[in-house]
């Protein structure tokens, strides 16, 4: 899937300057600044930029006003003309002040990592919904950036705003039209967050449990959901390959039926702007009765992408800490060197399954753990229904799980694990004040 042009200014090859700063005294300087630095590229590289310099700058003290030293600038200066760079990407934040007085020191576009991810969103949104997010979060970012004037450059294209010539007359348009903007999409995307509830409300009378995907971006997702669904949803090695939410409806082994969701990936230091603006999205997550959070375990910083994940999760208001219905796979097990594949299987996997999306070893395996969390609120029934009620037969095997059935002459003795909720539908449908027993059915669990 070739990436889209997203204005007339961005163009797949242009020249990129891409810098890491590496704080000294920051929280993660524990990180591998190097393989932040290989992210950022992928970043670059998922919006086609081309990027002919990338280096890892120590920071010992941030400058307010430019966030990197005064030699650290100059020496920059030089590098980024040499190479006729059109743009440079921190990879880091900058406030207003520091953005504004870097592109005046190295006379080129600067744009911080969150309007890289912003841009990339941008050209990754496919519906309308993921548009309208994407646009909030970066006017949300722009309204605190009206701060710079670079009127004798290039007219600022319609596009976002983050890359292209640093001519930002949007950046110049008056905040209160900024502000009304804002007004009226929040307003739009309050209308999906009504209209999600609807579809949501409909999935509830049909009620198919919820199974969200969910993970740091690349970690598989895309390709683990293609492989469950047998769908065609874009899988590549980009960072942010898929941005709007998909869902499928996918039978389990027992024959019960769920719906499959897949979700935007998560990233370290994911916009705040973007968590608000996808909330309506990410609502799905929050619905979920299952939530299966896919890890890339080949990576040298996989438990660092976990706790970026957890902590997005958390932030969403997700408890993540003892959650029994929190699935890890670790994915991509199929590249692991023998010697680390032994020692992931020794780790506790009470709620781990290790898996490879892309050949299928382990799907069974976390297929039995999805019926397993699912089973753990279902309640047992045993009771006899009419021979000729096919009707009511039917509905048992597409709602609940058929346990045991014993034909008889004229009845059907069945053994069915239901949700509590789908019981009483079936009572009030088709059972009509007949006798039956319930029981919770613990010991029947242990087999799965």
């Amino acid at each position: 899937m070739a990436a889209k042009e997203t204005s007339e200014f961005i163009k797949k090859s242009q020249r990129t300057v891409l810098l890491y700063p590496n704080f000294k005294n920051n929280i993660g300087a524990n990180r591998d600044s190097n393989l932040r630095l290989a992210e950022a590229k992928g970043l670059a590289r998922a919006i086609d930029l081309n990027v002919v310099y990338a280096e890892v700058v120590n920071v010992r003290e941030p400058k307010p006003s430019t966030l990197l030293g005064e030699g650290v600038v100059s020496t920059f200066a030089e590098i980024i003309s040499s190479h006729q760079t059109e743009l440079v990407i921190i990879d880091s934040s900058l406030s207003p002040v520091q953005q504004r007085n870097l592109e005046k020191a190295w006379k080129t576009k600067v744009i911080d990592r969150t309007g890289l991810i912003l841009e990339i969103f941008g050209e990754r949104a496919q519906t309308a919904e993921g548009r309208l997010q994407v646009e909030l979060a970066a006017l949300m970012y722009q309204k605190s950036r009206l701060v710079r004037s670079w009127t004798h450059l290039e007219r600022q294209r319609g596009g976002l705003g983050f890359i292209g010539g640093p001519g930002e007359t949007q950046l110049e348009v008056d905040r209160r039209l900024i502000s009304e903007r804002i007004a009226k999409i929040k307003k739009e995307l309050a209308q999906v967050v009504r209209t999600r509830e609807l579809h949501r409300k409909a999935r509830k009378r049909v009620p198919y449990p919820i199974i969200a995907l969910v993970g740091y971006t690349n970690a598989g997702k895309s390709t683990l959901f293609n492989f469950l669904t047998n769908a065609n949803v874009f899988a590549e090695n980009l960072l942010f390959a898929t941005l709007d939410p998909t869902m499928r409806q996918v039978s389990l082994p027992s024959g019960r039926e769920i719906i499959l969701s897949d979700t935007v990936g998560f990233i370290s230091e994911l916009p705040t702007q973007l968590i608000a603006a996808f909330r309506a999205t990410l609502e799905e997550v929050l619905e979920a009765d299952v939530i299966i959070h896919v890890r890339d375990i080949t990576h040298p910083e996989t438990e660092h992408q976990k706790e970026d994940v957890l902590t997005i999760l958390n932030q969403l208001g997700i408890e993540v800490d003892h959650n029994p219905n929190l699935i890890e796979v670790l994915n991509k097990v199929d590249l692991l060197p023998p010697e680390n594949f032994l020692k992931t299987q020794m780790q506790d996997v009470s709620q781990k399954v290790l898996v490879s999306a892309l050949t299928g070893e382990g799907i069974n395996k976390l297929l039995k753990l999805i019926e397993f969390k699912l089973s753990a609120s279902l309640e047992t029934f045993t009771f006899d229904i009419e021979s000729s009620n096919g009707a009511a037969l039917a509905w048992l095997y597409q709602h609940g799980e058929v346990l045991e059935r014993q034909d008889q002459d004229e009845k059907i003795h069945l053994k069915v694990r239901l949700t509590p909720a789908n019981w009483s539908k079936y009572e009030k449908e088709y059972l009509k004040g007949k006798n039956f027993f319930n029981f919770k059915d613990i010991t029947s669990l242990k087999g799965l």
